[in-house]
C-alpha cells in the first residue's frame, strides 16, 4: 500500500477497494540491486501521487514483484519498504 501515512495502517479491508481501483504493479524481474532501487524511488514519486488525487484514506495499492532466485532483491525491497514511512506491507490475504 501506498499513500497517506496517517491512514496506511487504517485500511485493513484494501482486497475489497482493490477490485475498484487500479493496482500499480513494479515487476523487478531481471534487475540489480542498485536499479530496483531507483525503480522503486521512481515508483514511489508516481503511486503518492496517485494515491493523493484519488479519494480519501487517499491510499491505493501497489504490487511489487521480484520473482524468484536469490534473496537479494526480496531483501532490498523489505528494507526499502520499511525505509518510507509512504509505504507499507499489504494486509494479510489481500490481493
Amino acid at each position: 500500500q501506498v499513500g497517506e501515512i496517517q491512514n496506511l495502517y487504517k485500511t485493513i479491508k484494501m482486497s475489497q477497494r482493490s477490485s475498484s481501483c487500479n493496482v500499480s504493479i513494479l515487476d523487478l524481474h531481471g534487475c540489480m540491486k542498485d536499479e530496483a532501487l531507483t525503480k522503486l524511488d521512481e515508483s514511489l514519486v508516481i503511486w503518492v501521487d496517485a494515491a493523493m488525487r484519488g479519494s480519501y484514506p487517499f491510499v491505493m495499492p501497489a504490487k511489487i514483484i521480484c520473482g524468484c532466485g536469490g534473496q537479494v532483491l526480496s531483501e532490498t525491497v523489505e528494507q526499502w519498504i520499511r525505509e518510507h514511512d509512504q509505504v507499507a506491507n499489504r494486509p494479510k490475504g489481500s490481493f
